[in-house]
Formats: C-alpha cells, structure tokens, sequence
C-alpha cells in the first residue's frame, strides 16, 4: 500500500507519547517518595497514554509491513483499551483533586488509598472489556455495511465509546466546576478572616480557576472532535476527515504528561536527581497535593 502521510504522522506522535510517558513512569516506579495515591493515578495515565504510544507506533507497522486482519484488529482492541484508560484515568485524577479539597481532613488516610486502588481497578477493567469488544467479535471484519468511521469498528461499537467519553467528559465537567466553587470559597473565607481580598489571593484564584479551564479544555478540544465525527460520520466519507480528527485526539496523550506530572515539583526533582545524579540542597521545592492546580 502507498505510505500515507497521516499514518506517518500518527506513528510520529505515537513515538512521542511512548517517549514522553516512558520517562514518567520510569520517574514514578523508580523514586520511592512517589508512592502515593496521587502518584499512583498520574502513573496510571501516564502508563495508558505510554501504551497508546506503542498502539500507535505498532499499529503502522503492522499496516504497512505485516498485514493481516487478525494482527490489525488486535492492535486496535489494543489501541481501544489504551486510550480508554487514559481517559478513564483523567477521570480517576478529576476525582482525587475533587476529594483533596471536599474532605481536606480525612484525605490522607487509608480510605483515600483504597478509593485509589478501587478506581483504578475499575478504570483498568472497564478499558480491558472495551479493547476486547472487538477481537471477541463486536467487528465488520465479515460486514463491511456495519462498518464505522474507524474500521474494523461496528457503528454500535463507536456508539458506545463516544457515549462513554461524552458521559465522562460531563462527569469530569460538574467535578471541575465544583472544584472552582471550592477554591472561590477558600479565598472569600480567607478574605473575611483577613477583613479584605489581598491581590495575591485573588490572583491565586484566577490562576486555579484557569488552570482547570486549560485542563479541562485540552482534554475536550483533543477529544470532542473525533468522538462526534464518530457518532455523525458515515464510512463513506474521506478517510482524511477520520485522521483529521483522530490526530488531534493523540495530541492529548502528548499534553497529559506536561500537565500532570512535568508541572508537579517533586517529579522535576526526581528528574534533577535521574539526569543530574545528585540533588543541590540550595534548590528549595516543596511538596504538593492534588488540590494543587
């Protein structure tokens, strides 16, 4: 078949999202002051969008150089379950920054680690089915008219994967407004006990409140766009509409790791120590939680 520029395009992103997400599991298995629930959930993402990289990178060669059916449709129930846990780990993180702050008092306890651990379990286990839909024979390998947008994906199939991702885009939507309210709520309490709004407080403020617009809108812009083309689009349509849609979406596997590992202090100290071999005392970090935005 002739090289396509979009499958070039999409293994190049697929090497850095592996490339990027790599390093932060690395960073996270490998420094023992990272073991906690926090911790945990940025690995879990970092660990999905790591495997949607190699999906990627996998999934061109085994197009271009070992073609087959079985082997393509593998790779992309594999493709399927990486990207769904990626999104529900995202999920899972909206979460945990929503209860960092909710139940401030009791968040460090033993309850948090165990919610953690059932979150994960799940977001795992829901993305683990989704990816075996289609191998086990939710596919149009044998009905080319059942056919999607993304082959060799049923309609039905594509259905259910953008109405999940509509269903956790709302979830991750109402948890980030009520984290806002929080945050305002903080500063105007803090702003009575101090009898006025000092400016550092306000612009603390604003900074959270934009943060969480950044988060929340590269993870919609990425993703909206591919998830309605795939309820509207008709397999007859251009290829390219597909890829024009799906490359933005791997995009957001590429920004998670800047997001929510890169921008956290202890991280970037991990990563002084990984490529520096040793840690300059005059260098002052301090430790952060998920209600750090």
């Amino acid at each position: 078949a002739a090289l396509s520029p979009w499958d070039v395009m999409l293994c190049v992103s697929g090497t850095a999202i592996a490339c990027e997400n790599a390093l932060v599991v690395a960073i996270i298995c490998y420094s023992p002051a990272l073991r906690t629930p926090m911790f945990a959930l940025v690995g879990s993402l970092a660990t999905a969008d790591l495997l949607a990289g190699l999906g990627l990178i996998l999934n061109f060669i085994f197009q271009y150089v070992v073609r087959s059916e079985t082997v393509s449709l593998l790779t992309v129930g594999f493709l399927v379950a990486s990207f769904a846990a990626s999104v529900s780990s995202l999920l899972a993180i909206t979460v945990d920054r929503y209860l960092s702050l909710y139940n401030a008092l009791t968040y460090y306890s033993e309850r948090t680690v165990l919610c953690t651990h059932t979150m994960l379990a799940g977001a795992w286990g829901i993305s683990l089915c989704l990816g075996l839909l289609p191998v086990l024979g939710w596919n149009c390998l044998h009905d080319r008219a059942a056919c999607s947008v993304v082959r060799p994906l049923t309609k039905s199939n594509v259905t259910l994967l953008s109405a999940s991702f509509f269903l956790i885009f709302l979830i991750m939507l109402h948890l980030y407004i009520e984290i806002c309210k929080i945050v305002c709520r903080h500063a105007h309490q803090i702003a009575l006990q101090q009898h006025f709004l000092t400016a550092s407080h306000y612009v603390a403020t604003k900074k959270g409140v934009s943060t969480l617009a950044i988060i929340l809108g590269t993870f919609g812009a990425s993703w909206l766009p591919f998830a309605i083309y795939c309820v509207v689009g008709d397999p007859d349509y251009p290829s390219v509409y597909t890829y024009a849609t799906l490359l933005p979406a791997t995009y957001n596997s590429m920004i998670n790791p800047i997001i929510y590992a890169y921008r956290n202090q202890e991280i970037q100290r991990s990563m002084w120590v990984l490529f520096c071999g040793c840690f300059q005392a005059k260098v002052s970090f301090r430790s952060r939680s998920p209600s750090d935005v």
